[in-house]
């Protein structure tokens, strides 16, 4: 029980900094309020452009990252190299990646307004099926030089990852990894229902 309190609490910890909201500061604008007011990657980029947008991204991949290893450092499980997390560790670092997303998009030292946990959950999924991430990465790349939209790669990139952890890790993986992009769909649901309101 102590482990999988640690992964949640100290994942909801991690995706709760707001770097997004962090850095827009720093060049004098909130980034909740402007633009589509979701505090991440892309909203600061339209504002500021990429040099000053790649912080966030580093800094909302590296908060799932961190949860996932967290997960793994108090259960002392080595990381999945070559396949899926190991069976004794999946409830820990599943849910530590969870809380972290939760984090992000309800963060406590932000007010509880946040973004849409898309880098919080690429950055876990890193740690829960190493090969599957660096396919997706591979994606990434390769569709965003055939489209030149990087907007198009990180999409088939990120929501493709399910299919390629199939290649590596057992059908219950993917299936949790399945429910983590769940919070993905409920924050886009939530923007979009708030942006029909205003």
């Amino acid at each position: 029980m102590v482990p999988l309190l640690v992964s949640v609490i100290g994942g909801y910890l991690l995706g709760s900094v707001p770097v997004a909201v962090v850095v827009a500061r720093a060049y004098g604008f909130d980034p909740r309020e402007v633009g589509d007011r979701n505090p991440g990657f892309w909203n600061v980029r339209e504002r500021l452009g990429w040099r000053a947008a790649v912080p966030v991204f580093a800094g909302d991949m590296l908060k799932g990252t961190l949860a996932g290893a967290l997960a793994l450092g108090v259960t002392a499980t080595p990381p999945a190299w070559t396949g899926g997390v190991d069976a004794g560790a999946v409830p820990e670092v599943y849910l530590a990646v969870a809380a972290a997303m939760a984090g992000h998009a309800w963060p406590v030292f932000a007010a509880f307004r946040g973004g849409r946990s898309v880098l919080t959950f690429a950055g876990g999924f890193a740690v829960i099926c190493p090969p599957a991430f660096l396919l997706g990465v591979a994606a990434l790349i390769v569709v965003a030089a055939v489209t030149r939209s990087f907007a198009i790669g990180a999409r088939v990139g990120v929501f493709g990852l399910p299919l390629l952890q199939a290649l590596f890790a057992p059908i219950a993986q993917v299936a949790g990894t399945g429910l983590l992009m769940c919070l993905i769909g409920l924050r886009f649901g939530q923007a979009a229902k708030a942006t029909r309101s205003s």
